[in-house]
Formats: structure tokens, sequence, C-alpha cells
């Protein structure tokens, strides 16, 4: 069995994804990539390793319950358990997204990534995480998923564009980290929320104001929370958002 910490990384090839891995392994982690894309992982793995770190590839399409489910396979086959699980691949559903015009294709374009994705891989992951003595579980959300934010201002410079699919998306992916981490509340796993700021990805045409390695502060933060840490919580680099 792999004595290092294990983590895995969902969405890792590239943006927020990829320097979560990047900053995990630098504490000697084992870091499992996950991505869709043969080549981009691939490419991600060899470029991780140049650095140093402990990388290995896990093809992995969170909308596809046989990716998931060999994925949880090829974790345990490696190390036996995983102590760490990083909910990050995110999708927009496409824009533009005016609540009445928006395209239900759109809606659930998001909600599948953005949500379901998240329930299926938890989910095929809790065995493995059940085995870990500091099981922690990140689900990277965005601020654009306050309820608190969005309704205090109806000024799009304050609160992000319209977005009927994704904003809701994150908004219900925050409301799902809240009933794992009711659930879970008598185990030792810590669920919690991660905002990474707006950061310039492919998801925002790059109109980011942070970097990637910026935006994946957070989730390393939470990643490694002591076992006395917060569950249920939502959270950026200043600290609580309100839900």
């Amino acid at each position: 069995m792999n004595e290092r910490t294990i983590a895995l990384v969902t969405g890792a090839n590239k943006g927020i994804g990829y320097e979560i891995a990047a900053g995990l392994g630098a504490l000697g982690w084992s870091v499992g990539v996950g991505a869709r894309d043969e080549q981009r992982r691939a490419d991600a793995v060899a470029k991780l390793r140049a650095a140093g770190v402990d990388a290995f590839g896990v093809p992995l399409n969170v909308t596809d319950d046989a990716s998931v489910a060999a994925a949880a396979r090829l974790v345990a086959d490696r190390a036996g358990r995983l102590d760490v699980l990083v909910n990050n691949a995110g999708v927009t559903g496409g824009m533009p997204q005016q609540p009445s015009t928006v395209s239900l294709a759109a809606v659930r374009t998001a909600l599948e990534t953005n949500v379901l994705g998240v329930l299926r891989v938890t989910n095929a992951m809790l065995p493995l995480l059940r085995r870990s003595p500091a099981p922690r579980i990140v689900n990277m959300s965005s601020g654009v998923g306050s309820l608190t934010r969005q309704s205090s201002s109806l000024d799009e410079r304050d609160t992000g564009p319209l977005s009927a699919a994704y904003s809701p998306s994150k908004t219900m992916l925050n409301a799902v980290t809240i009933q794992y981490a009711k659930e879970l509340r008598d185990t030792n796993i810590l669920v919690n929320a991660a905002c990474p700021g707006f950061v310039a990805t492919d998801l925002n045409g790059f109109r980011g104001v942070r970097t990637p390695e910026q935006g994946a502060a957070v989730a390393i933060r939470l990643a490694t929370l002591p076992d006395d840490g917060p569950t249920g919580g939502y959270f950026e680099d200043a600290g609580v958002i309100p839900w």
C-alpha cells in the first residue's frame, strides 16, 4: 500500500485543477490527475512528474457512471484508500445565460458536471475515503453560488454576469456540500466548499484577474485541514463566504 498521502483531483489536466495537483504534490503527496482527455491528462502527468510530483493519471469523465467506477477501482488498486478528494471539474454550460432565453440543455449540462458529477464521484470514492486516517473532501464552488451575495445587488458588476445555469449549479453544489457534511458529521471526513476567485481560465475566456495558482490556494488549505478543522463551510482566501 502507498504510504504517501493520496489525493485525487478531478479536472486536473489544466487551470486551477492542475495547480491544485501541483500544490498537493509539492507537499510530497501522491496525486491522481483526473481528466477525460487522454492526451491532456498524459501531458499534465508528465509535467508534474518533471517537477518532482508523484503524479498518476486517472481516466475520468465525471458525467459517466462507468468511468467513475473505473476510476475508483484504479485508485483502490494503486493505493487501497483515498485521503483527499478535490471535486474541481466544472463547466459553464455555455453562454449567454439570461434566464428568459437560456436553453434547458445548457442548464442540464451545468448540473450534470457541477452537481451530479460531484455526487457521482464522491459516492464512488467514499469507501476509499473511509479507509483514510484524515479524509478531506473539497468541492470547488464559486462566489457566484452565494445567494446572499447574489441577492444583495442586482448590478452585474457586483455579482457577475447573468448565468441561469452556472450560478445556480454552484448554489446547488453548496447545498449538496452541506448535506454531505451533515451526513458525515459523526465521521472524521471534513467536507467544505471553496471559491477560487475570478481566475483567468478557459472557463471565462481568460478574463479573470487571478492566476490559477492563486485560485488553487484555498483548495490546498482545505485539503490540509487539521483534524479539528471546519466542515460544512464555504471559504475563499479572505475567509468565510455567506451562503
